[in-house]
């Protein structure tokens, strides 16, 4: 099967990336949302991200100009109908899911591949929302933040899924500039099923007084030779987006190391929400010189 046009739904932060990778690799692109104003800021956001590709040498003038004229908005779901290929980018939500991908299976074609970009969710129950004869070609591609920096993509297959979608969909992220690992349908895939405990078990570190905030990020950061500590990965993830993961993998596994930490909680409840709230583990009011946050009674 040859790839030619991709439709992405959802013009947010990962969809926009999204679209500018698939732009930039030479796929025509339909990018679709439920109004014209996240259209508007989605395509602001590729037309800034690939001036400074260019602005950094990665990219010419000229390949700016070509990867925008394939690129395509629309705020009908049936602009995706002649789609090869869909990736969904919406709302990390199974029912809203499940929901969107029932109305794309009648409308795209029945050779269409259907991709979701979930980090957490089941990659089969969103397949069975579809006909029975497409699920064959239904597939994950997770890519991570931000999508036109990092090079991996996890793609996801579930116990039914096509050989020859799987190598399809892995030629296409490929011809996007990016690397493949490719696992199975499973909660947490490969990244988040090892960073998840990573990261709770920082916050742990923290709650129970073992060390402070800025002592536990240093330790891996210069122990582990790791690029950021966990407490500071937390902040850039953000602290509601990783206890909501977190809980759905409790879900799945019903081990402790899954299991969201009561500081975490707190904190999400409080809306220290990380760097999106301006407060987290550390505080953001300069960007350029986040300080902790006194979080415990002994900060």
């Amino acid at each position: 099967m040859v790839v030619e046009k991709i439709g992405v739904l959802g013009a947010g932060t990962m969809g926009a990336g999204i679209a500018q990778v698939a732009a930039v690799g030479g796929f025509a692109v339909e990018l679709f949302d439920v109004g014209e104003a996240p259209l508007r800021e989605g395509v602001g956001r590729i037309e800034r991200s690939l001036q400074r590709l260019v602005d950094k040498g990665v990219l010419t003038s000229e390949q700016r100009e070509q990867a925008l004229g394939r690129l395509s908005v629309s705020t009908a779901l049936e602009s995706l109908a002649s789609a090869d290929m869909v990736i969904e980018a919406i709302i990390e939500n199974l029912a809203i899911k499940r929901e969107t991908w029932a109305k794309l299976d009648r409308i795209c074609r029945p050779e269409a591949i259907f991709a979701s970009n979930t980090s957490s969710l089941s990659i089969t129950e969103m397949m069975t929302a579809t006909d029975p004869a497409r699920q064959a070609r239904f597939i994950g591609l997770h890519f991570f933040n931000p999508v036109p920096l990092m090079e991996l993509v996890e793609v996801i297959r579930t116990i039914i899924t096509d050989q020859e979608i799987l190598q399809t969909a892995t030629r296409c992220v490929e011809a996007m500039g990016k690397t493949v690992v490719r696992t199975s349908d499973k909660t947490g895939f490969i990244v988040n099923r090892l960073l998840v405990p990573f990261i709770l078990d920082g916050i742990r570190v923290l709650d129970e007084g073992l060390a402070s905030t800025v002592d536990i990020d240093n330790a891996m950061k210069l122990g582990c030779n790791h690029p950021i500590g966990p407490l500071a990965l937390a902040d850039f993830v953000g602290l509601d987006t990783t206890f909501y993961v977190a809980n759905i993998m409790f879900d799945e596994f019903k081990e402790r190391r899954f299991a969201p930490p009561s500081l975490l909680k707190r904190m999400v409840q409080a809306g220290l929400l990380g760097r999106k709230s301006g407060r987290g583990f550390y505080d953001y009011a300069d960007p350029s010189n986040p300080v902790p946050m006194p979080l415990l009674d002994n900060e």
